[in-house]
């Protein structure tokens, strides 16, 4: 049998034991998955250790970024977005070769394209971190410019500060790639000035759990378009089984 999981912290929010167990049964693959709650990216390396039958798993907040640095190599996917949510993981006798993979810009193009229209050119992305990165590079391959907030504004184009009611009236496209507002925090949402939105903005949220955070209902109550994370993420598990499914074909 071949071992697969998730690791981040904190997991209880994530859908992805259940979406794989069904996977493996419908499949009729021996496999098993399993949730992997780690503190700190340090405790990766004793994972891997720990159960030398996994295969794969899934990287989610807040490791996606710094995941890579124990990758062996990384797909072009991966270094375009800096940032990794899947693994491949084959062995060759005593060698273990660990490749990262981005599946999680390919979900959010696929998801967002039917919103929008060539009038959308620019956007503004939430939060700095692996799955932010991710979105940068999907608004990049479909010609749209962004601008990153940050709490943080060293670390990104705009504080929070900046975003006044006047400036944030010419950007119709926002996507929330922070977890803000996820469960069980479901009553947190990005500090922005929602009653300047209106019916022309679109409100995507990387967030899937709740299917309606805090920020869409804002969202919703200016007759904004929105959408959550949900078929992003199911799309990006259709393409890690097909990164899996070598392995089930009988390699190591």
């Amino acid at each position: 049998m071949k071992r697969y999981g998730l690791i981040g912290y904190p997991l209880h929010h994530s859908f992805s034991e259940n979406y794989f167990m069904n996977k493996f049964r419908n499949e009729k693959v021996d496999a098993v998955y399993n949730n992997f709650p780690i503190k700190t990216i340090a405790e990766f390396p004793d994972l891997i250790k720990k159960y030398p039958d996994l295969n794969g798993l899934n990287v989610t907040h807040p490791y996606k970024a710094s995941i890579i640095n124990y990758m062996d190599d990384i797909d072009n996917a991966a270094l375009k977005a800096n940032a990794v949510n899947v693994i491949h993981i084959t062995r060759k006798g005593s060698k273990r070769t660990l490749k990262g993979f981005n599946t999680d810009t390919d979900g959010f193009v696929l998801s967002l394209k039917p919103l929008i229209d060539n009038s959308i050119t620019k956007a503004l992305v939430l939060g700095t971190g692996g799955a932010s990165r991710a979105v940068q590079a999907g608004l990049e391959r479909l010609g749209i410019d962004c601008s990153v907030v940050s709490r943080n504004k060293i670390k990104a184009d705009l504080g929070y500060a900046d975003l006044t009611g006047e400036f944030i009236t010419d950007y119709r496209l926002i996507i929330n790639a922070t977890p803000l507002g996820m469960y069980p925090d479901t009553t947190s949402a990005p500090d922005i000035p929602y009653e300047s939105l209106g019916k022309g903005c679109i409100l995507f949220d990387l967030v899937y759990n709740p299917p309606e955070s805090l920020f869409l209902k804002r969202g919703k109550e200016r007759a904004c378009t929105i959408k959550n994370g949900m078929e992003m993420l199911h799309i990006q598990a259709e393409k890690t089984w097909e990164i899996w499914t070598s392995c089930f074909s009988g390699g190591t």
